[in-house]
C-alpha cells in the first residue's frame, strides 16, 4: 500500500543530485577583481594584452590569484578588496596614460570563484543585485525635446525629398526649433503641396500664413505623434544601453524604465563610477558623408592647406587624413542591420549594412548624382570620429544593401558590425542621480538575509519536531530539500537574487510547511477515525493532495500576476515566489511520502506511527499514536 516503486526512488535521488551540484556554486563567494575592456572599437583584446597587465602587476609587486582572458576583456583576481585597489592603479597607470585619450576601460568587478569542475558542468551561482552584491545605480533623464527636435530635422528631410519626387517646386523649406516651415509663391505648387504633405506626412500639423506673395506652410508634430515618438526614443536608448553593456561584459545588467522620461541603470559588481559612465556613454554612432573633393580640400588632406569652410578633417585607419563635407546624408537611424562578411570581388573582411526604405531611398540618389566621388562613412564613438572607408562611387547603389570595406581582419569588421548594430542614442540623456554600494555593504545584506532564512528554517523544524514528532523530522528533512530546490532551479535559471529575492524565500518556506500540516493532520484525523496507520497514512496523502493543489494554484495566480504587471523589486519578490510554490509541491507531496514510505511502507504489522498526539472526541480522549 505504501511503497514506492523504484524510478521513483531514482527520480529523487536525480533531483537531490541535481539540486546539491548546482547549489554548490553559491557557497564559493566571489573573488574581487579588476577587468580590463576595450574602449574603442579598434582595440582588440589579445595575449598581449594579458601580458602586459601581469607586467603591470609584477612591476607593482602584486601577486594575482588568477588572471583570465575571454573574447572581451582580460580579469585579474585578488585576495581582497585592499590589493584589488592597488591592482587598479597599476593596471591604470600601464594601460591608460592618456584619460582623455583611453583605449581600455579598467573597472573594478567582482567574480564568481566558482570550481572550474562545477563551472563544466555549467554550474554557476545566482546573480546578484545590487543591493546584495554592491555595484553602481545611474538615473538617467533622457532630453525628450532634443527628440522631437530630431524628428522635425528628419520630416523637413523627408519633406524635401518627397517635394522633389513629385516634381513640387518651393521655395525654400527651413526648420525652426520643432517647427517646419515651408515657403510656397506659385498657387498650384502650393495646391499640391498641400496634398501630397496631408496624405504622406498624417503626424504633421499643417497651417498657413501668407506675407506679400508668398505663402509658408507651417508644419508641427501632433501631440499624439509626438508621445509616439518620445516613447520610441526611450525604448531605443533602453536597447541600445543595453546592448552596449552586455558587449562589455557587465554581468546582469538591470536597466529599466522609470517615469515618462527617466532610464534606472544598475551594474552589479562594478565599484568604480567613473568607469560605469564611460561603460554607458560608450555607442557608436555611423555617419555617411561626401569627401570634400575641392581643391582646397585636396590640399588640406595633403597638410598644405586649411580645412575649407563647411568641411571638416578626420583621420582613417591609418592614419591618413580625410576631408568630408558637414553635411550629414545618412545616419545610423536608417541603419536596420550590420554584419560582418566579405567583399565578393576581392574576398577581404567587410560588413554589409541594411537600410531602412527611407535610407536606400536617399543613398540610391545620392549615388546616382555623385558617380566618380568619394563617400565618406565614419564611425563616431565617445564624440570622436573615425572614416571607416572612403570608396570611389562606381555606380548607383539601390536596394538597402551597402557594403563598407577598408582594410579591415575578420576581427575588426565583427566588431565594427557589433557596434553599429548596438546602434545610436535616439535622444541626449543627462545623469540626474548616482550612487555607489560597496560590497561591504552588500555582504552586511546578505549576511542579515541568509540568517532570517536559516532562523526562520530552524525554527518551523524544531516547531514541527516537538508537534509531529518523526513526522515533523520528515517535514523539516522535505522543506530543506525545497529549499536545496528552489537555489538550484534560481542558479540553474542565472535568475537575479535581490533582498525582495531572499524575503520570498524565507516566505516560502512558512509557505512549503504548510503543505506538510495539511497532510500530518489528515493523517491523524483518519487516525481518529479508527483507520489502521497504513490506511491511514495513505489516506491521508492521498486526500490532501486535492487541498494542496488548489491552494497553491491559487497563490500561484497571485504570484504570476506579480510577475506580469510587477516591476523590479516586486518581479523579483514574484520570481522566487512562483518558483518556491512549485518546488514546495515536490518536496511536501512527492519527497515527503517517499521518505515516509521507505520508514514505515516495509513495516507489514505497523501498530502505531509517531505523528504526536491525536485527539478524539468523546470519552476516549487523547491518545498518543506512539
Amino acid at each position: 500500500m505504501n511503497r514506492y516503486p523504484l524510478w521513483k526512488y531514482a527520480i529523487i535521488a536525480v533531483a537531490l543530485l541535481i539540486g546539491v551540484l548546482y547549489t554548490l556554486p553559491n557557497f564559493f563567494g566571489e573573488d574581487p577583481a579588476v577587468q580590463v575592456s576595450p574602449a574603442k572599437s579598434t582595440v582588440k583584446i589579445d595575449a598581449t594584452t594579458q601580458q602586459r597587465v601581469e607586467q603591470a602587476l609584477a612591476q607593482a609587486g602584486i601577486q594575482p590569484l588568477m588572471v583570465d582572458r575571454d573574447a572581451n576583456s582580460v580579469k585579474a583576481r585578488f585576495a581582497n578588496t585592499d590589493i584589488q585597489l592597488k591592482a587598479k592603479d597599476a593596471i591604470q597607470h600601464a594601460l591608460v596614460p592618456d584619460t582623455n585619450d583611453a583605449s581600455y576601460v579598467v573597472a573594478l568587478n567582482l567574480i564568481s570563484a566558482t570550481p572550474s569542475w562545477l563551472t563544466a558542468l555549467r554550474a554557476q551561482p545566482m546573480y546578484l543585485g545590487l543591493d546584495l552584491r554592491g555595484g553602481v545605480h545611474f538615473m538617467l533623464q533622457v532630453d525628450m525635446q532634443a527628440a522631437l527636435t530630431k524628428k522635425a530635422e528628419s520630416f523637413a528631410g523627408d519633406i524635401r525629398t518627397v517635394l522633389r519626387d513629385k516634381n513640387v517646386r518651393h521655395a525654400g523649406i527651413s526648420r525652426t526649433g520643432q517647427a517646419i516651415d515651408i515657403q510656397f509663391r506659385d498657387a498650384s505648387a502650393l495646391q499640391a503641396a498641400r496634398g501630397v504633405l496631408a496624405d504622406q506626412f498624417p503626424d504633421l500639423v499643417l497651417a498657413e500664413t501668407v506675407a506679400g506673395d508668398t505663402t509658408t506652410v507651417h508644419a508641427t508634430i501632433k501631440p499624439e505623434a509626438a508621445r509616439k515618438v518620445q516613447e520610441q526614443a526611450l525604448k531605443q536608448n533602453m536597447v541600445t544601453l543595453h546592448n552596449r553593456i552586455n558587449e562589455l561584459g557587465v554581468a546582469e545588467p538591470v536597466i529599466q524604465q522609470q517615469g515618462l522620461d527617466r532610464i534606472v541603470v544598475q551594474l552589479p559588481g562594478v565599484q568604480d563610477t567613473a568607469k560605469a559612465k564611460d561603460i554607458l556613454g560608450r555607442t557608436a554612432t555611423l555617419e555617411v558623408r561626401m569627401v570634400d573633393e575641392s581643391t582646397e580640400g585636396r590640399a588640406a588632406e595633403l597638410g598644405s592647406g586649411a580645412v575649407p569652410f563647411g568641411s571638416e578633417r578626420f583621420l582613417d585607419r591609418d592614419g591618413r587624413a580625410v576631408i568630408v563635407s558637414r553635411q550629414v546624408i545618412l545616419t545610423g537611424e536608417n541603419l536596420t542591420d550590420a554584419q560582418a562578411g566579405f567583399d565578393n570581388q576581392t574576398q577581404e573582411a567587410a560588413v554589409h549594412l541594411t537600410l531602412d526604405a527611407k535610407g536606400a531611398r536617399i543613398f540610391r540618389d545620392v549615388t546616382r548624382e555623385n558617380v566618380g566621388k568619394r563617400m565618406a562613412i565614419l564611425l563616431f564613438e565617445k564624440g570622436k570620429g573615425q572614416v571607416v572607408t572612403a570608396p570611389v562611387i562606381r555606380s548607383e547603389i539601390g536596394g538597402g544593401r551597402v557594403q563598407i570595406s577598408g582594410h579591415m581582419n575578420t576581427v575588426e569588421a565583427n566588431d565594427t558590425a557589433l557596434l553599429l548594430r548596438a546602434g545610436s542614442l535616439a535622444a541626449p540623456m543627462e545623469i540626474i542621480e548616482e550612487m555607489t554600494i560597496g560590497p561591504s555593504l552588500g555582504a552586511e545584506n546578505i549576511a542579515k538575509g541568509f540568517h532570517s532564512v536559516t532562523w526562520g528554517f530552524v525554527a518551523i523544524v524544531v516547531f514541527m519536531a516537538i508537534y509531529y514528532q518523526l513526522f515533523g523530522l520528515f517535514s523539516g528533512l522535505a522543506l530543506a530539500v525545497n529549499l536545496l530546490l528552489l537555489v538550484a532551479v534560481l542558479s540553474m535559471l542565472q535568475a537575479t537574487l535581490t533582498l525582495p529575492g531572499m524575503a520570498a524565500m524565507a516566505l516560502a518556506l512558512g509557505m512549503a510547511i504548510d503543505s506538510n500540516v495539511l497532510i500530518n493532520e489528515r493523517v491523524r484525523e483518519e487516525l481518529r477515525n479508527g483507520s489502521s496507520p497504513q490506511a491511514a497514512i495513505h489516506a491521508g496523502y492521498d486526500r490532501a493532495w486535492a487541498t494542496i493543489l488548489d491552494s497553491n494554484v491559487t497563490t500561484l495566480i497571485a504570484g504570476i500576476a506579480l510577475l506580469a504587471f510587477g516591476t523590479g523589486p516586486v518581479r523579483g519578490f514574484a520570481v522566487v515566489h512562483c518558483i518556491g510554490i512549485l518546488t514546495s509541491m515536490f518536496s511536501a507531496v512527492f519527497f515527503s511520502r517517499g521518505v515516509v514510505n521507505f520508514w514505515y511502507g516495509r513495516k507489514k504489522k505497523l501498530k502505531s506511527v509517531s505523528i504526536g498526539t491525536v485527539w478524539r472526541p468523546g470519552a476516549d480522549g487523547a491518545i498518543k499514536a506512539e
